[in-house]
C-alpha cells in the first residue's frame, strides 16, 4: 500500500511540475517605459493615453492600470474635465509603489498631474480658464500634501 501511495504522490507531482508554467519577468525596459509614461511633458501624457487605449499591447509588463480616478473628489468639478488627469496620478502611483520606489517620485507625479490638469484648462477662456487653472491648483495641492504620502514603498505608513 505504501508503494502505490509513493507512486501515485510521485505522478501527481509531476502532473503538478508538468502543468505549471513559470512566472514570465517583465520585459527589462519596464522602468524606462514607466518613466517615460509619468513626465510632466504633453508628449509623455499622450504616450500614455495611447498605451491605456491599447492596454493589451503592453501585458507583459504587468502594468496596473486600476484607477478610482479623482478618489473621493469629483472627477470632472464645474465641468472640467480632470477624470483622465487623475487616472495618469494612479497609474503612476500604483505603478511606483509596486515598484519599491514612490517616494522618489512622488514629487514628479504630483508635478505631471499639475502639468496634466493644466493643459485640460487650456480649453477655456477668460473667468472660465481663471477657475479651471484655480480648481487645478487645489486638486494638485491636495494631492502633494494627501496623496499616499504617509505610504512608504514597502505598503507599510509611516
Amino acid at each position: 500500500m505504501r508503494r502505490q501511495l509513493t507512486a501515485v504522490t510521485a505522478t501527481v507531482a509531476a502532473a503538478v511540475v508538468a502543468l505549471a508554467t513559470p512566472a514570465a519577468a517583465a520585459p527589462a525596459d519596464k522602468p524606462q517605459v514607466l518613466s517615460g509614461w509619468t513626465q510632466t511633458s504633453a508628449a509623455s501624457h499622450n504616450s500614455w493615453v495611447a498605451a491605456r487605449a491599447n492596454q493589451g499591447n503592453w501585458s507583459a509588463y504587468g502594468f496596473d492600470w486600476s484607477t478610482d480616478y479623482c478618489s473621493s473628489s469629483p472627477d470632472n468639478p464645474f465641468g472640467f474635465p480632470f477624470q483622465t488627469s487623475c487616472a495618469r496620478h494612479d497609474f503612476g502611483y500604483r505603478n511606483y509603489k509596486a515598484a519599491g520606489s514612490f517616494s522618489a517620485n512622488k514629487a514628479r507625479l504630483d508635478d505631471a498631474f499639475h502639468a496634466d490638469l493644466k493643459r485640460v484648462c487650456t480649453a477655456y477662456t477668460g473667468a472660465k480658464r481663471t477657475s479651471c487653472d484655480s480648481t487645478a491648483w487645489t486638486y494638485y495641492q491636495a494631492v502633494k500634501v494627501f496623496g499616499k504620502s504617509a505610504v512608504v514603498d514597502n505598503g507599510a505608513v509611516a
